[in-house]
């Protein structure tokens, strides 16, 4: 129920209107007959911090997604150790008189990697932004050594440099047994595929944080080459359980019911 005392919460970012956010939150909040509701709200950078603000002070939050993540870490007033290491935030609630940013994107790839049974041996990356991050944090928890691609050799070389200085030791392609998609391909027809099998000969596994109707097309093609594949569904729920944690601190997510909501809308006809 939506009432003058309603909480609300939203997904900022740019693209936005393929979030499955809102239909997972939304779902939960009902569950548990919470006065609170979940939007999507297409932002530009420059607008972040303005909206951020706006929603935690008036007793909300929400969560950020490409490509804020950076911007957000700047603009929370209470971050996390987790956030004031990685520089990006993709959740966000007012506490006291502050405003409150974590990353819970590492719990997700976590989970999500966990799920596929990732060995913790090398872990080829695709991208360098808030993504990524969450994936080198989740690689340092793990004890994997990281390769990362990028179509430009300049942000590699300097986000290659930073994974080092977070305890990340580099590791070549052709070692790795995990590919990661952390960019955005595949969230948009026609987009090419982030990572080829050939880049990392040994890889057994393949993770994908894009979702989308059917899994991605790169998860389909993974798994057509023998790697055990998944899109970000798993990552989707697991971030947004440790998100409600954060709004909530004295309920517990209904995870079924969240993961329920992404499934249904994800499913696809047969």
């Amino acid at each position: 129920m939506i009432s003058g005392r309603s909480r609300v919460f939203a997904i900022l970012g740019d693209p936005v209107a393929h979030s499955l956010s809102p239909a997972m939150h939304n779902a939960a909040f009902h569950a548990l007959g919470l006065e609170a509701v979940y939007v999507p709200l297409r932002a530009a950078a420059a607008e972040v911090p303005v909206l951020l603000h706006a929603l935690a002070r008036a007793g909300g939050g929400g969560n950020v997604t490409v490509p804020h993540k950076e911007a957000a870490a700047a603009a929370v007033e209470q971050a996390t150790v987790r956030v004031q290491r990685l520089g990006a935030c993709n959740t966000f609630w007012g506490e006291g008189a502050a405003i409150h940013g974590d990353n819970t994107d590492v719990d997700g790839v976590l989970e999500a990697l966990a799920d596929l049974e990732a060995p913790a041996t090398g872990w080829l990356i695709a991208g360098t932004g808030g993504g990524a991050r969450a994936a080198v944090a989740a690689a340092v928890a793990r004890g994997a050594g990281v390769a990362i691609r990028s179509r430009d050799a300049g942000r590699r070389q300097a986000f290659e440099a930073w994974c080092q200085g977070q305890g990340a030791p580099l590791v070549p392609a052709e070692a790795c047994e995990v590919l990661v998609n952390a960019t955005p391909l595949g969230l948009k027809p026609g987009d090419h595929l982030p990572l080829a099998h050939d880049d990392a000969p040994r890889a057994q596994v393949a993770f994908d944080m894009v979702y989308g109707r059917g899994e991605t097309p790169w998860v389909r093609l993974m798994r057509q080459e023998g790697l055990r594949a998944a899109d970000g569904r798993v990552m989707l729920v697991a971030q947004g359980a440790a998100a409600f944690r954060r709004w909530f601190p004295d309920e517990d997510p209904p995870i079924e019911v969240m993961r329920a909501a992404v499934n249904d809308a994800l499913r696809e006809s047969r």
